[in-house]
């Protein structure tokens, strides 16, 4: 992990199935996200589980982006509270999220203040919220299988953002299991990449350490992409803009945004199954 003048030496050079161990029982007898799922028991199969959610989206048709877009999500997203769920605590949310255009004029900002980085131009980089282990060394070694996968497909990990969230509001089941929410910058090594090369490269990526690290080791890739941003967690629709400080800052400015407050049904909620995905959200009976 570079920053400073190395941080900016490192960007000039560059412009030039989840896995089936990820269903499986792991050691405390659950699956998926930090095992905290039951495993296939009695009448319950997780292979028969749907989802019934609500979904909404907003747009400027002329493609100008603002902050006012993203507050009228917020809008949109609280309407549809009764089509999501919570839990018996009412701070905990079957999960909600929103997908974004890519905010650079807010992502310049940041990375530049935090790290000292000047970002290329937009579509000659990629992030995207990745979850990560509370535990240090955990963390530690799933950022570095990621930067050492993203090396193997010919990209390059400049640095890391940690995402500021306010904790304070999770209920007791979100709050068991939040992750750490950090943003890698990623670039082409070496090398100008064509749109459709670096997006090919970057699903490989995103595919590759989902199944390597695991969702057992609390690591999943929400998005990683140079056109999108997706924000989401086991939250009540309410709590997105409030979780996440990045979405109430007035740089954060998008065209569009897809919201969406997930119904588990006879599902189980988890950090990892809230919507949106990674180019898409569904309203349910779609397994993810």
């Amino acid at each position: 992990m570079q920053q400073g003048n190395s941080c900016n030496s490192a960007l000039s050079s560059s412009l030039q199935s989840n896995a089936n161990a990820n269903s499986s029982a792991n050691a405390s007898g659950g699956y998926g996200w930090a095992g905290a799922l039951p495993a296939k028991q009695g009448l319950y199969d997780p292979a028969n589980e749907r989802d019934a959610c609500g979904v909404g989206f907003i747009i400027n048709i002329k493609g100008v982006p603002s902050h006012q877009i993203l507050r009228d999500s917020e809008d949109l997203l609280c309407n549809m509270s009764h089509r999501g769920a919570t839990g018996a605590d009412e701070r905990d949310g079957d999960g909600a999220g929103v997908m974004s255009a890519m905010p650079h004029k807010f992502l310049a900002k940041e990375f530049k203040n935090l790290h000292g980085c000047t970002l290329p131009p937009p579509g000659q980089y990629a992030t995207g919220n990745v979850f990560l282990h509370k535990d240090d060394a955990i963390r530690q070694e799933s950022m570095a299988v990621f930067e050492q996968t993203a090396k193997q497909v010919g990209l390059q990990t400049v640095t890391w953002r940690k995402v500021p969230v306010s904790s304070g509001i999770l209920g007791p089941s979100g709050h068991s299991r939040e992750p750490v929410v950090m943003q890698p910058l990623v670039v082409a090594m070496g090398e100008q990449l064509s749109e459709p090369d670096f997006q090919r490269r970057l699903f490989i990526l995103r595919k590759r350490v989902i199944r390597d690290i695991g969702l057992d080791k609390w690591f999943y890739v929400c998005s990683l992409a140079t056109r999108n941003i997706v924000y989401k967690g086991l939250l009540t629709p309410a709590q997105v803009p409030e979780y996440y400080a990045d979405l109430r800052d007035i740089d954060f400015e998008t065209h569009f945004a897809l919201v969406h407050s997930r119904f588990s049904t006879n599902t189980f909620p988890s950090w990892e199954r809230a919507q949106p995905f990674n180019w898409c959200a569904h309203n349910g009976k779609l397994q993810p």
